[in-house]
């Protein structure tokens, strides 16, 4: 039986089967209301499934699953504050994940490693609402994986982009795919992501 997820109107999504191995690319491809984002919540133990079962290296159970898994940017959910800058946001990740402990272990060299790790090349004193979509999606990318995630997930990768720096995230979210993190990333198309998405699933 696939994974599904049955809300008060009716299925959300239904029979998804997505079997790919640890440091994998994949581009979740539908149109709004095909249940994308559900999906990437459901894969973060953060939605219940109503049928079939999410394992992440192993761990399964919605706890489980929020331990190894850790969303990137999905609207409505986890977003930047556009008022902070990147190095805020960034310090503020280090200190939910470090704890009192963290600020005596050389913060500013963990906050340049995270935003290298995601690519994302801007000046730490932008605020978030003066970021390109990409470049907001990388600094997602940046704050999740603070915690050293198995699994990575970004909805509307897309969003607001010409297909050339779509194609150009996609390469991005290749590269932090290389260092053994699975990424999933939701779009609306995935032609940018072909060639460079070692999977795809489409809604």
């Amino acid at each position: 039986m696939g994974l599904g997820v049955r809300g008060a109107r009716g299925w959300v999504f239904r029979d998804v089967g997505l079997d790919v191995p640890a440091g994998a690319l994949v581009a979740v491809s539908g149109i709004a209301g095909t249940g994308r984002t559900a999906l990437l919540l459901t894969l973060a133990g953060r939605m219940k499934a109503t049928e079939g079962t999410v394992a992440v290296g192993g761990f399964t159970g919605l706890r489980a699953l929020q331990r190894v898994a850790a969303l990137g940017i999905v609207p409505g959910v986890t977003e930047p504050d556009p008022a902070l800058t990147v190095r805020e946001h960034v310090t503020e990740a280090l200190a939910l994940h470090e704890g009192v402990l963290g600020r005596f272990r050389g913060r500013e060299a963990r906050r340049r490693e995270a935003l290298e790790r995601a690519g994302l090349d801007v000046d730490p004193r932008t605020p978030a609402e003066e970021l390109a979509p990409d470049e907001a999606q990388l600094l997602g990318a940046a704050l999740a994986l603070v915690g050293d995630p198995g699994l990575l997930l970004l909805d509307d990768v897309d969003e607001g982009l010409p297909a050339d720096r779509q194609r150009a995230l996609w390469r991005r979210l290749a590269d932090i795919a290389a260092t053994g993190v699975t990424v999933i990333a939701a779009c609306h198309d995935a032609a940018p992501a072909e060639g460079v998405a070692t999977h795809a699933l489409s809604l």
